[in-house]
């Protein structure tokens, strides 16, 4: 069962994964407002929750289109008239090595990981502040604090949201909004199957390290919990959670482990 309740909540990358768990955790007790590129799938999702299908609205978000990004943001204000809490959990990972990867691919996962939930913020900033505050979480990465093989445009989007968002932070801190960055490990859903290899096209299959995370639905938990206790940054997943502290502490053995380590 959700902490959170009686709130107005916007979740991007609601049609598979992580978002359509939250979905399921949140719609018993709030309204939702659910967004991806995928319409057909956000109906599945929608309707797998039907005894609170009227508590939820449907909003078509695709990240890489700037043009769109403001309409999308007032139809989910339009939606119940309110959002409180947004959760940008939209996203496009990586699978390919630097030395082979086109430049075009780094500009895409920037665009969709970075530029579009900066734009959508931006765009929702003004919302908030008149309507006395509300929640910003942000699904970034572990890799948003250490780099890893074949995700290096994924970990340069990652770091990138948490350079803005902690910033962001500092200036909003009067304004009663929260940002809450959350960062996951290795969580079994189809983030491997829509990575970019090194020409764009995706990888099309569950590498080993995602097969092996935690499910989807124990990580909804966890960004529940996390939005309702106000933590400003979260580590979830496995073993390759503690990763953060071992480069932090000693970065020339987390250097050794990382080269060494299966991360596809």
């Amino acid at each position: 069962m959700s902490k959170i309740h009686n709130k107005i909540i916007w979740i991007t990358g609601a049609s598979s994964g992580i978002g359509e768990a939250l979905v399921s955790l949140l719609a018993k007790k709030n309204k939702l407002i659910i967004s991806s590129r995928n319409v057909q799938e956000l109906n599945r999702v929608k309707n797998s929750v039907p005894r609170n299908s009227e508590k939820i609205k449907i909003v078509p978000l695709d990240l890489s289109k700037e043009g769109s990004l403001k309409q999308s943001t007032l139809g989910a204000i339009e939606a119940f008239g309110k959002i409180d809490i947004v959760i940008h959990n939209a996203g496009i990972s990586q699978r390919s090595l630097v030395i082979d990867t086109n430049l075009n691919v780094n500009r895409e996962i920037m665009e969709v990981n970075y530029f579009g939930i900066v734009a959508i913020t931006k765009e929702l900033l003004p919302h908030l502040i008149e309507n006395d505050g509300g929640n910003i979480a942000i699904v970034s990465s572990l890799v948003g604090k250490f780099g890893s093989p074949y995700r290096s445009g994924y970990a340069a989007s990652k770091h990138a949201l948490h350079g803005y968002f902690d910033s962001f932070r500092a200036e909003i801190y009067d304004k009663n909004i929260k940002v809450h960055l959350i960062c996951p490990g290795f969580v079994k859903t189809n983030i491997s199957i829509n990575a970019l290899t090194k020409d764009g096209t995706p990888f099309g299959q569950m590498d080993n390290a995602q097969a092996n995370g935690i499910s989807a639905h124990r990580c909804a938990q966890i960004i529940d919990r996390a939005i309702y206790k106000n933590r400003q940054e979260v580590y979830l997943g496995g073993k390759e959670k503690y990763a953060v502290y071992l480069k932090r502490f000693v970065p020339r053995l987390f250097a050794y482990i990382l080269r060494k380590a299966d991360v596809r």
